[in-house]
């Protein structure tokens, strides 16, 4: 008879608690790199794209019904994709937390102290973000979780998170530095600023977002690249446009690459096919470029019927059961190809060209003397580097679609699309989302998950 009493015996190993973890500079740092850690697994394409008419589910049929749940709107609270969202989402914030209430009593280096701080504050506000945006209403947690007060916390509502996420962004952008020469990835000042806007312009506060990305312009960091496709190859993370980025490294013994490469390549390269771009994504590229060719962001974008593809190939709609076309943006050549997990292509939370759209869109809505033509001067650095011609949209709603296209045709999965179509509100939404979607005020929210509604005393 095997006895397993040996092993419950061990004294677990490589373990920490708050009070052996928080004593030195150096784990202060890893409690912190803890937290960017817990970010790995992005699952915010299945409610960025796939909730969005830019992509449906994908994969075979049968495949992930949770996914397709949220593709078609009908997700209940015991929806699994939901359920792992919400929990690390508050697995990041409970380390961010942990993080910002234990490292100012160490005895370390200020700077190097608040910068720490300011990281862990930028990354509990970019986690807020996220969620405020799918759920709504979600419990505000801010301290470690070690007592009941503060493990079953209240839902509370939008404004109160929106508040929390900007003063947290607030506290980052006075002390996390513009670069790190040495510690590349890491949150910096132009990353508050960018995120602390982007938060301002979901709240229509468009005068507060345009002083915060003057700030981010002011800091001299960021431009265009020239090539829109240089973004999505390995080592883009480092580029003038990326302002804040999720990177990867290839290791072919621990699995730390991009799985996103997995979840959208064809099977016939050990991909599982999902997210499959929409007709309706394809023919938002009505324009083609000044040299007749087409826009070049699209076939960056996607792969298409006998479109170049990766390792010498030729795309086939074949790999596409769902729609023909398949998220080509993650995608990489890959030796060997059944490899796709050790993928090191970024995923861009927030780039440069975002930051422009931002403010093209705050000026335009602003309105008042030469809104037109300063927003138009933004939109224009996107399509100029796409090849267009100079927009003509001489009105205020004629820009606004202008921008709302160009933010679909430049970001498209990059995750924002279903967020946008939120945010500009109920007839943008149906019109774009069809019967399947059905608006509730203040906007669409999808539920609590049933673990949360179970375990928090304070939900019941």
């Amino acid at each position: 008879m095997l006895s397993c009493e040996d092993f419950l015996t061990t004294n677990l190993r490589g373990e920490y608690t708050s009070e052996s973890l928080y004593v030195s500079a150096e784990n202060a740092t890893m409690s912190v790199n803890a937290i960017y850690n817990s970010l790995y697994g992005n699952t915010l394409w299945i409610f960025g794209d796939v909730a969005s008419d830019d992509a449906v589910k994908g994969g075979n049929a049968g495949d992930q019904a949770d996914i397709n749940a949220i593709n078609d709107f009908s997700a209940k609270s015991d929806n699994g994709i939901l359920n792992t969202f919400w929990q690390s989402s508050y697995e990041t914030i409970s380390r961010a937390n942990n993080a910002i209430a234990n490292i100012p009593g160490i005895q370390m280096d200020d700077a190097l102290k608040n910068r720490l701080i300011g990281e862990a504050k930028f990354l509990r506000a970019y986690s807020y973000f996220n969620l405020v945006n799918i759920f709504g209403k979600v419990p505000l947690k801010l301290k470690p979780q070690n007592k009941t007060a503060t493990i079953y916390v209240a839902l509370s509502d939008e404004n109160k998170i929106y508040t929390q996420i900007e003063q947290d962004l607030t506290d980052a952008v006075a002390v996390l530095p513009e670069a790190y020469p040495l510690e590349k990835g890491r949150t910096t000042k132009g990353a508050a600023y960018a995120l602390l806007a982007k938060a301002q312009l979901y709240q229509k506060k468009y005068a507060e977002c345009l002083t915060n990305i003057q700030s981010l312009e002011g800091l001299n960091q960021y431009e265009l690249l020239d090539n829109y496709a240089d973004l999505f190859k390995s080592g883009a993370e480092d580029s003038v446009e990326i302002i804040f980025s999720l990177r990867y490294v290839n290791n072919t013994e621990v699995s730390l690459g991009n799985h996103l490469n997995v979840w959208f390549a064809p099977s016939i390269e050990g991909g599982y096919y999902f997210n499959a771009p929409t007709q309706s994504y394809v023919d938002a590229f009505t324009e083609q470029t000044t040299d007749n060719m087409d826009d070049p962001r699209l076939d960056t974008s996607i792969g298409r019927e006998g479109k170049p593809w990766f390792n010498n190939k030729t795309f086939s709609a074949s790999w596409s059961e769902a729609t023909g076309y398949l998220v080509k943006k993650y995608n990489e050549d890959m030796v060997p190809e059944l490899a796709k997990s050790q993928s090191t292509i970024p995923y861009h939370a927030i780039r440069y060209a975002d930051v422009l759209l931002m403010k093209a869109e705050a000026i335009n809505e602003i309105g008042g003397t030469d809104a037109i033509t300063n927003a138009a001067k933004e939109v224009n650095k996107i399509r100029l580097r796409a090849g267009l011609a100079l927009t003509t949209a001489s009105t205020q709603t004629d820009l606004r679609e202008v921008i709302r296209k160009e933010r679909r045709k430049e970001l498209g999965f990059e995750f924002h699309r279903f967020f946008d179509l939120m945010r500009w509100g109920k007839e943008t939404a149906e019109t774009a989302l069809g019967t399947d979607f059905h608006w509730t005020e203040p906007r669409f929210y999808f539920p609590v998950p049933q673990t949360e509604l179970d375990t928090n005393q304070a939900l019941q």
